[in-house]
């Protein structure tokens, strides 16, 4: 099960461990026992997943546990729409299983490399206004925690287990499997232009209302916006062509905009000019696919990342901050802005716990500065209750955090229950949730 140590990294760069020893347990018992032979060793043990978190929630000073390798099996209840599958699988693997059977998730988001346990275990989301983050879809879930113990929790089995671990951050236990509440296969229909903000924003609740998922990218320095919409159609008949998917979500998307990013780092005075013309640059499209060929997309540009959900009624002030705030920095921001929205859910440490959200995730190419960006988004967003995602950059401590989660206590107390001699820590862990 122990395999040769190495270093590790996160995808972006920009966290890096060693560890004292790789863990890739095959079976549930595996997992247990290697959670108790660390417990006993007095070390402790953080699970990674695929690295698409940019904060330290995965760096390990002690063992780290992979579950790449680890195989619950596959349990397909077609009739019931309930996929029961190993939580170290990726959600790409999800994806094209879910098609084999005619089946797919509600909603995902733009990249879907990340682990099942990952993804969940963070809150990450999509865009929708009916739909909650992923971690809404799990109808079940099997944790081996901090003792050893292995549990099987559901909405009628341990449900305040249940209520924590969908959005868990791995302080409860290790997810090894995970039973998902799926639909139909479904298509969608993508319709991608550029606007004016303005005109996003004034209308966004009529948006909102008439899409099925609704997103927009703001262009710093510019009035300008991405708006994307995509809506289930009962038929794929208007699907990309290929050459226009390479232009768009390889070429331009990927080469030509990372071209432009090395370019803007190294002549920072270009990064208005560059920022308006890619704002001009991506045209109008409609298209119809396969929902999560619409819903994932490829991302190659390396970056780190800040993301708030705040209540949507305080979206139109928080744009509003950020646009002077940018105009205000020493350096320059090159990623656009992105929105997006989710439905209230009742996932004790889910950002939208208890809330209707809207999302707005800021982005700085690798090798820029962007401390001060996220510090002074980070203001702002939390002077308007807003909650950071667990997978970007924050700098709340638990303090802070406890005063926007009304069930944090709740949470602490289970996992001093669940994890009590703190075998599946950190100290990013201990600095968010408490020692």
């Amino acid at each position: 099960m122990a395999g040769t140590t190495t270093a590790w990294s996160n995808w972006a760069g920009n966290q890096r461990s060693v560890a004292t020893a790789i863990l890739r347990p095959t079976t549930v018992e595996d997992t247990a026992e290697a959670v108790l032979d660390a417990a006993g060793a007095g070390e402790r043990i953080r699970v990674v997943g695929s690295g698409h978190s940019f904060t330290p929630i995965a760096l390990s000073d002690g063992r780290r546990m992979e579950l790449s390798a680890l195989d619950t099996g596959v349990r397909v209840d077609r009739d019931a729409r309930l996929v029961t599958v190993p939580a170290g699988m990726t959600l790409r693997a999800l994806n094209a299983l879910l098609a084999g059977h005619g089946l797919a998730m509600p909603n995902l988001g733009d990249i879907d490399a990340q682990t099942i346990a990952g993804a969940i275990s963070t809150g990450t989301h999509g865009t929708g206004a009916a739909y909650g983050c992923l971690s809404t879809f799990v109808e079940a879930l099997t944790l081996v925690t901090g003792t050893g113990e292995v549990l099987h929790c559901s909405a009628g089995e341990h449900p305040d287990i249940f209520a924590a671990a969908r959005v868990g951050l791995g302080a409860l236990g290790v997810l090894v499997e995970v039973t998902l509440r799926c639909v139909d296969a479904f298509t969608l229909r993508a319709h991608e232009r550029p606007a004016p903000l303005d005109e996003v924003l004034g209308d966004l609740s009529g948006l909102i209302g008439r899409h099925d998922h609704v997103e927009f990218y703001w262009f710093p320095y510019t009035n300008r916006v991405q708006l994307k919409t995509n809506d289930r159609v009962p038929a794929d008949d208007r699907p990309l062509p290929r050459w226009r998917g390479w232009l768009d979500d390889d070429f331009l998307a990927n080469t030509v905009f990372a071209g432009a990013c090395r370019l803007g780092r190294a002549v920072p005075t270009l990064v208005p000019t560059i920022s308006a013309v890619s704002a001009r640059a991506l045209t109008e499209r409609t298209y119809t696919g396969r929902s999560d060929t619409v819903f994932c997309t490829p991302r190659r540009v390396r970056f780190v990342e800040m993301e708030y959900g705040i209540p949507r009624a305080a979206l139109p002030q928080a744009l509003a901050e950020l646009r002077r705030l940018v105009d205000r920095l020493p350096f320059k921001v090159l990623f656009p802005v992105e929105v997006r929205f989710t439905a209230a859910d009742d996932i004790w440490l889910s950002h939208g716990y208890g809330r209707d959200s809207a999302y707005l995730a800021v982005h700085q190419y690798v090798g820029m500065p962007y401390e001060p960006y996220f510090r002074a988004f980070e203001e702002v967003a939390a002077g308007l209750g807003g909650r950071p995602h667990w997978g970007k950059m924050h700098y709340r401590d638990a303090a802070s955090l406890a005063t926007v989660y009304p069930k944090f206590a709740d949470f602490q107390d289970l996992r001093a229950r669940l994890d009590p001699g703190r075998v599946l820590t950190n100290p990013h862990l201990d600095h968010i949730l408490g020692p």
